[in-house]
């Protein structure tokens, strides 16, 4: 799927079959940060880890955040919060194509 597919599937009410991280992120494009939440929050690899902590930062709890990016060994991002969603969505969906 390419990151405009991706963000076609926003119209929609419920979510394509996607892994955990990118149904997380989905949920939190349509604003349902608890149902992006429950997607990643039991998960241990490093893509739901990174979404996990993106998740926090977003919250606004940045030291839980600093905990996931650990976690996901991924350096804090510094930057917009739109700008990591893309970041993520990006890299998640270029590692799914391969």
């Amino acid at each position: 799927m390419t990151f405009d597919a991706f963000l076609e599937t926003l119209s929609a009410d419920a979510p394509p079959s996607l892994p955990p991280p990118l149904r997380a992120l989905w949920f939190d494009a349509k604003g349902d940060w608890n149902a992006a939440h429950k997607c990643v929050d039991q998960l241990a690899d490093p893509a739901s880890m990174w979404v996990h902590a993106y998740l926090h930062r977003k919250e606004g709890d940045l030291s839980n955040a600093h905990y996931w990016y650990r976690r996901a060994r991924r350096a804090p991002h510094a930057g917009a919060l739109e700008d990591e969603w893309r970041e993520i969505v990006e890299t998640l969906l270029s590692q799914a194509a391969s």
